[in-house]
């Protein structure tokens, strides 16, 4: 039955992500925001939002390991998982803007984290709102950047939406909201019951198979872009997610209910993953083949993960 549960979940997040974002980029085309600003604000929240209700739904639960195992976890996952499967079916080049923009922010924001959770144990509401202020900063300066450089403006923005009916994208939001309602109370749910039935902590679980459902929008996203030999994703996206899922994710839920690290294997694995195989981008960049993720180096980064997913259990 947690099986069940844990499949509806994540099909209910996958329905419920995507109504979210229609509804609320048709909203903001109606209020005439700009395609870029929607895109770098609106978009990226919305495909947050299925991390960040699986977060608050367990942390309100007190499941906190599920919380912050499942934006570390899906951090793992979108770096190891999707890029390296992306970069082993098609080759990925990296802009000189990857290491001197998203980079050093995707690791600031990371190492705060570490901080922040290896101080107290705990992620506390005032340091919540220091992330959610980072963020809404961070997209200032995205918003800037993207104005000096018009090639950075986001090309998800369907501009059809602006012309569906109000009762259209009313019905919309209302089928989003419910949907990742009720797919993160049932995720949650499976996910705990699941743990308890194969004799593992709730922490396991959800640095693994919660964070590879939550990744597998951009996953599905990602191979198919990447067979058609579209540039639909890039190396900046996968950054930005992680970001969010940072910033906004764990900072939203800590203001509304602080995270305590339950497990010890958060602070001494799990976050050292995620920072390992965020910094090794770099390297990886300058090795022979410069500015290009080909696909070795997707593979380096895919054996990454399945190391990481076969430690988690093991251990």
């Amino acid at each position: 039955m947690s099986i069940l549960f844990i499949i509806l979940g994540f099909i209910l997040l996958v329905v419920g992500g995507e109504f979210l974002v229609r509804s609320s980029v048709a909203i903001s085309l109606k209020l005439k925001l700009s395609r870029m600003v929607i895109g770098l604000t609106v978009v990226s929240f919305a495909t947050s939002a299925p991390e960040l209700l699986v977060s608050l739904q367990a942390a309100l639960e007190g499941f906190s390991d599920i919380s912050l195992g499942n934006v570390i976890g899906s951090n793992i996952a979108n770096i190891g998982l999707v890029l390296g499967i992306t970069a082993m079916i098609s080759p990925l080049v990296i802009d000189r803007d990857f290491y001197r923009f998203n980079w050093p922010i995707m690791m600031l924001f990371s190492l705060a984290l570490y901080y922040f959770l290896s101080t107290e144990k705990v992620l506390s509401r005032p340091e919540g709102i220091i992330l959610v202020l980072a963020i809404i900063l961070y997209l200032i300066l995205l918003i800037r950047r993207a104005r000096i450089k018009p090639e950075l403006q986001p090309d998800e923005v369907d501009p059809d939406l602006k012309v569906a009916s109000n009762f259209k994208t009313g019905l919309w939001l209302a089928i989003g909201g419910a949907a990742l309602y009720f797919g993160s109370e049932l995720l949650v749910s499976g996910a705990v019951d699941l743990a308890s039935a194969l004799g593992v902590s709730e922490r396991v679980i959800s640095v693994t198979m919660i964070a590879i459902g939550t990744s597998v929008p951009e996953l599905a996203a990602s191979v198919i872009a990447a067979m058609k030999q579209e540039k639909a994703i890039s190396l900046g996206n996968l950054i930005g997610s992680n970001i969010f899922n940072i910033a906004s994710v764990l900072g939203i839920t800590a203001i509304i209910q602080p995270i305590a690290v339950v497990s010890d294997a958060i602070l001494t694995s799990d976050i050292f993953w995620m920072l390992g195989i965020a910094f090794i981008l770099v390297p990886l960049a300058f090795l022979p083949m410069k500015h290009t993720l080909n696909r070795w180096k997707g593979l380096l980064l895919f054996a990454g993960y399945a190391i990481f997913v076969s430690m988690a259990f093991i251990g």
